[in-house]
C-alpha cells in the first residue's frame, strides 16, 4: 500500500487508544482512582519533587484544573504537598510510598491487558511497535503540531 492510500495515524489509533482507556477505567475505579490522578502519579515517579506549575505544564494540564486531583490524591494519602524552600508561595509535590504502591498495582494490572492485545503481534513486530510508540511519546507537542 502507497502511504498515500494509508489511513492517517489518528484514525489507525483512535480505536485502539479509546478501547485501552475503556479497560482502564475499571481498574482506576478499582484503585479509587481517577485518569488524572493517574497521570499525576506516573508523572510525580519520574520527577520525584515538582512545583505543581512544573507538573502541570508536564502532563498537559492546566495548574488550576488539577487542585482538585491533588486534593484528592493528598488526602488519600498518595501524594504530599509541601512548601517550596525556594519560594514559599510554592508547593513541592511528591508521590508517597503509599502513592507509589498504588501506581505500581493499576500500571500492573493495565499492562497485563496490554500484554493480551500485543500477543497479537509477532515478537519483531511487537518489540518494533513498542519502540516506535516510546519515540513518538517522547516528540514535544509543538513538534506534533507544527
Amino acid at each position: 500500500m502507497e502511504d498515500h492510500e494509508r489511513q492517517d495515524l489518528a484514525a489507525m489509533l483512535q480505536p485502539v487508544v479509546r478501547a485501552l482507556i475503556d479497560a482502564e477505567l475499571p481498574v482506576l475505579a478499582r484503585h479509587d482512582i481517577t485518569m488524572w490522578g493517574y497521570i499525576v502519579l506516573n508523572a510525580l515517579r519520574d520527577a520525584p519533587q515538582s512545583t505543581q506549575a512544573a507538573l502541570a505544564e508536564k502532563i498537559g494540564a492546566d495548574k488550576t484544573r488539577i487542585i482538585a486531583t491533588l486534593d484528592d490524591l493528598q488526602d488519600a494519602g498518595l501524594i504530599s504537598r509541601e512548601p517550596d524552600p525556594a519560594d514559599r508561595r510554592a508547593r513541592l509535590l511528591s508521590i508517597t510510598v503509599s502513592g507509589d504502591r498504588v501506581r505500581r498495582s493499576v500500571q500492573d494490572e493495565i499492562q497485563r491487558n496490554e500484554e493480551r492485545l500485543l500477543a497479537k503481534l509477532p515478537a519483531a513486530e511487537r518489540k518494533a511497535f513498542l519502540r516506535a510508540a516510546a519515540r513518538l511519546a517522547s516528540l514535544p507537542v509543538a513538534l506534533i503540531l507544527s
